[in-house]
């Protein structure tokens, strides 16, 4: 959770107007290296959010994640979690390498959801991720999937220096899109 990266899409998340909260997953509390299968990282992210509700109270709460992160805030949304909605940073919409292996299973939430990703990013092209919120169908209103295509923005929103913008150019633009999401 200190991760200069994930504290970055902390301040992002800041930014637009949420108080963020962060968590570390089982495996890099025990400092391993490989993660957990995604049952234990759905459980310790519904043990963290319900820490966080019990304690802080907030009016509503968003989840958020990174990758993997962001995988475990959409199987955790897929169960109803109560929550209004979720901000997925990274999404990795297949396994590495394997494009043909979409991970629709949990897509159809019913709470809306905003998705960034960068046009570079190897786990999720615009081309598939068209595919599957096609695939979604008709949902009723307010049970929206929202894509936001960060402009030659990696994995890591690292961007391409060939674009002229910068990883902070990414983050703003990032940020933006979430407030004007959160208006929505």
């Amino acid at each position: 959770m200190d991760h200069p990266h994930l504290l970055d899409l902390s301040r992002v998340l800041g930014d637009a107007g949420l108080v963020p909260f962060r968590f570390d997953f089982p495996y890099r509390e025990q400092g391993r290296k490989f993660p957990d299968k995604m049952p234990v990282l759905v459980e310790s992210f519904r043990e963290s959010a319900d820490r966080i509700r019990k304690r802080e109270k907030p009016g509503f709460l968003i989840l958020a994640g990174h990758s993997m992160g962001a995988r475990a805030a959409v199987a955790l949304a897929a169960e109803a979690y109560p929550c209004r909605g979720v901000i997925l940073f990274s999404y990795p919409l297949h396994p590495p390498g394997h494009p043909e292996k979409l991970r629709l299973d949990n897509m159809d939430l019913p709470v809306p959801v905003l998705s960034l990703s960068g046009t570079r990013d190897p786990f999720c092209t615009p081309a598939l991720m068209d595919k599957a919120v096609k695939a979604l169908g008709r949902r009723p209103a307010g049970q929206r999937w929202t894509h936001h295509w960060l402009e030659g923005a990696d994995h890591g929103l690292k961007v391409a220096k060939n674009t002229g913008l910068t990883r902070q150019d990414a983050l703003a633009e990032a940020g933006e899109a979430i407030r004007s999401w959160l208006e929505e």
